[in-house]
């Protein structure tokens, strides 16, 4: 019937709505494909008792707590900045009473050497004064406690020992703020955790990058804090979610594209994986152990430490010899305004920026270009190095130099990308120009090892696994993607995929590693399952590819996507030379005001880079709001969005009320006291969001898709009091009833209409029906089939005992769940509030 995934989410809302049938999921409506066979599959009608319940209480906040939280977040914000203006005042006062260049740059070296320690050491000091250990509990949003929390939250995120990802000292800084890290584990993730004292990982164990098990979510009205256990020897792959409560036994693996849900726990040596995770009879190990000793830990820690040492502080030594040894920037700290009321200055700060902004592009892409090359001549595709050595900095500067936003940014959505992608190294074959191959997001772990074939196009952030760990050592790898491929957004690949040719892969699908390789076929949700590879509303603009046609439309988009270059790089040195020109103006009133010059220019420099950028993106769009849209990819329509993808603006800090009131000025339809952890809207002004609403870390609104070069956009509508789980995705066409809940990792499908108050998890999503108790005690269901092997584990090691810790009652229970062992789940009632709250919440359901 030419049915396609907006229908088909379309007629299963209907079904909820109008008949009493158990609710249908999109992997339902997949996997029976006939009316006869989805009644089947169904059953007869629901008795009323067994219906989900869908009731429930907005949770409303206090305007008055509101403004004086935000309030306070601001003096907190500006007393930090004055701090950094201070300490840096204070740095070039001390360097400049040397005198000679030597003695002032030596005096500046040591100074940053100092500064660099005691901004390491404040986030410890403060976490331990301000909170002392973290407990299971529930902070009332906009309260004293919820301040702390943010604060505490904010110092050790910016502590620079958190840039340290895969390195022994990243797990020292987690072993200093209270988590129990057992001996050689790496942790690769960008994420970082904040409720450390109730994260437990054992000896040997590998964590891979964007795996987020921070130990918080925010729920209506509340932060609820909770333990995250992982054993010993254990995997988690990558883009994965492990929530309050959940824990992984000793020599368990959870997959890539997978997640555990309050409540769920993987028994020692088995596999998991899926949203919500499920048993599975698949090994994720790829990396063997080698020889890794303590003493090359050791001197790889003390070798970073070194560099952060010499080469900041040296760079603040040179900044403070140009500031003292320099005519021209000596005669603007100086006294006097004569440099304010000349033109020639900022005729020379125009041009000072000009040259290191042209400077910066250029030569920064040429080393992205050369650098790669040259370190990749020391590492050999399939064999296993020891970590920490010389291959392994290698490994992990190709990683670091291959990966620019800027100039995904700057080269994406456009032809030049091809250009741009081969000259970092991507093998791309014989290329099918669309001017839209690539997005502005894409990652790899090495562009060299990477080959993607002919007429394959690549949404964004798809991250390629060229890289596999084991806890002694690394792996690269080659990664080959076939041809005539689409791969939707937020997707991991890694290098041993059974992905073929002509493959459609959802968003957030979770690519096979095992099963015969899939060619011809569409892949959707985690786990995987078949859908279309193609649906006749994705042909209607097939008569574009007509060479004629496709030459002349072609030739224009690219016209149309230069002018969006030009404009972004136009962009980008405003900001710089603003930022320029205000510490210039600063450095000139620095005689007068100190420190609190500096300072003002940060503050400046903040303020206009967001409302400037914000500008921008409404001009973008002629001051106009979006409308819903389904056109191709050479329809001048889309050519526009894809400039305002590349000319958006990004609301600065999280977790504040000042991110709602940015969303605002670019558009957003947001209502009042929401609390956002750190959402991303591309589509501004086709979202409505309702009052008291929740937008957990990591969450994304998109309100468009592109599929094989048909662009289709529409609104999504979130009502009061609505929560966006944690790393969770909705799609265009939605709309969320209020109180209705999406669970962490959660994909909602374009078109899904979610009642009131209802709990939808899973990917793809579909409504959470709460199983039904039969006794006082939870009873384990006889499983339907015998459990799957456990794969082979690795020698297990001595760790540290896991503290006993409360579980978090489930979010969930989409399905059969293994409790952990240690404790039942408390009720919402057991976990400690801190500020006394009144807070509606629904009570866990025991697990089966």
């Amino acid at each position: 019937l030419g049915a396609n995934s907006l229908l088909l989410a379309q007629f299963s809302a209907r079904l909820r709505k109008h008949t009493d049938l158990p609710p249908v999921s999109m992997r339902d409506l997949y996997r029976h494909t006939t009316i006869r066979d989805l009644a089947q599959a169904l059953g007869g009608p629901v008795a009323a008792a067994e219906r989900p319940v869908r009731t429930g209480t907005v949770v409303r906040g206090n305007a008055a707590r509101h403004a004086v939280f935000g309030a306070a977040q601001l003096v907190l914000f500006l007393a930090f900045l004055y701090l950094s203006a201070f300490v840096l005042e204070r740095g070039y006062v001390w360097a400049s009473e040397g005198g000679s260049a030597g003695s002032v740059f030596v005096r500046a070296a040591g100074y940053g050497a100092v500064t660099f320690l005691a901004a390491c050491l404040l986030p410890i000091v403060a976490k331990w004064l301000l909170v002392g250990r973290w407990k299971a509990r529930e902070i009332k949003l906009w309260s004293l406690g919820h301040l702390r929390f943010w604060a505490v939250k904010t110092l050790v995120r910016a502590n620079p020992l958190a840039l340290f990802k895969g390195s022994p000292i990243y797990t020292m800084y987690l072993r200093l703020l209270g988590a129990r890290i057992g001996r050689d584990v790496l942790v690769l993730t960008e994420f970082f955790p904040v409720a450390t004292d109730l994260l437990t990982i054992g000896a040997g164990t590998v964590i891979h990058k964007h795996s987020s098990f921070t130990g918080y979510r925010a729920v209506p009205g509340a932060i609820q804090i909770g333990p995250v256990t992982i054993g010993r020897d254990a995997f988690v792959g990558e883009k994965t979610v492990l929530d309050l409560g959940t824990a992984i036994g000793d020599g368990g693996q959870l997959g890539h594209t997978s997640s555990l849900h309050s409540g769920q726990a993987i028994p020692p040596g088995q596999t998991w994986h899926g949203v919500p995770a499920e048993p599975a009879q698949v090994n994720y190990r790829v990396a063997r152990q080698v020889r890794c000793g303590r003493i090359r830990r050791l001197g790889y820690a003390a070798w970073q430490l070194l560099n952060a040492l010499v080469l900041g502080p040296v760079g603040f030594a040179v900044l403070m010899v140009a500031l003292t040894q320099i005519p021209a920037v000596v005669d603007v700290v100086g006294e006097g305004h004569q440099s304010l009321t000349d033109p020639a200055f900022y005729l020379g700060l125009a041009a000072v920026s000009v040259a290191l902004f042209v400077v910066g592009v250029v030569g920064g892409l040429a080393a992205i270009i050369v650098l790669p090359r040259l370190l990749s001549l020391f590492i050999r595709p399939g064999k296993d190095y020891p970590l920490y050595g010389l291959r392994w900095i290698a490994a992990r500067t190709i990683t670091g130099l291959t990966n620019s936003s800027f100039y995904m940014t700057l080269f994406g959505d456009s032809s030049a990308v091809v250009g741009y992608l081969r000259s970092i190294g991507y093998d791309l074959s014989v290329v099918e120009q669309t001017g839209s191959n690539f997005g502005t997001e894409l990652a790899q772990d090495s562009p060299l090892l990477t080959r993607i074939g002919t007429g394959t196009m690549v949404s964004d952030a798809l991250s390629i696994m060229n890289a596999d760990y084991s806890s002694t050592s690394f792996r690269m790898s080659q990664v080959n993607i076939g041809a005539r491929n689409f791969l939707g957004n937020n997707i991991a690949f890694p290098a041993n995929a059974t992905v073929g040719e002509n493959c459609l892969l959802g968003t957030k699908v979770m690519v096979p590693v095992d099963g015969p390789v899939r060619e011809n076929v569409g892949l959707l949700g985690s786990p995987p399952f078949e859908i279309p590879r193609t649906v006749a509303r994705d042909t209607e603009f097939d008569h574009l590819k007509d060479p004629g046609e496709l030459r002349r439309r072609l030739s224009a988009k690219n016209r149309h996507n230069l002018v969006s270059m030009l404009a972004f790089l136009g962009v980008r040195w405003v900001q710089v030379f603003v930022a320029t020109l205000l510490f210039a103006i600063a450095a000139d009133l620095y005689y007068l005001s100190g420190a609190a010059a500096l300072a003002v220019a940060a503050l400046l420099t903040l303020v206009f880079s967001f409302l400037f950028t914000a500008l921008v993106e409404r001009a973008t769009l002629g001051f106009r709001r979006l409308v819903p849209r389904f056109v191709s990819i050479y329809d001048p329509y889309f050519w526009r969005h894809e400039r305002l993808w590349k000319l958006g603006a990004s609301p600065l800090f999280s977790g504040t009320p000042f991110k709602p009131m940015m969303w605002r000025l670019l558009g957003v339809t947001m209502g009042r006291r929401v609390f956002d952890d750190g959402c991303a809207i591309p589509e501004k002004t086709l979202v409505t969001v309702g009052d008291d609403a929740v937008l957990n870390a990591g969450s994304v609104i998109q309100c468009h898709s592109l599929e094989d070069g048909s662009f289709k956009s529409d609104y999504t509508v979130l009502g009061a009091g609505t929560v966006i789980g944690v790393e969770s995705f909705v799609h265009y066409g939605v709309m969320m009833g209020d109180g209705a809940v999406l669970d962490a990792d959660a994909f909602l499908m374009k078109g899904e209409e979610v009642a009131p108050f209802a709990r939808w998890g899973g990917n793809p999503a579909t409504e959470v029906r709460p199983a039904v108790a039969t006794a006082a005690v939870p009873q384990a269901p006889a499983p339907a089939a015998p459990p799957p092997a456990a794969p082979p584990a690795p020698a297990v090691r001595p760790a540290p005992a896991a503290r006993s810790a409360p579980v978090v009652a489930p979010l969930s229970a989409a399905r059969p769940v293994t409790a952990a062992p240690q404790t039942p789940p408390p009720t919402t009632s057991d976990i400690p509030v801190e500020n006394a709250m009144t807070v509606s919440l629904p009570n866990p359901t025991p697990l089966p």
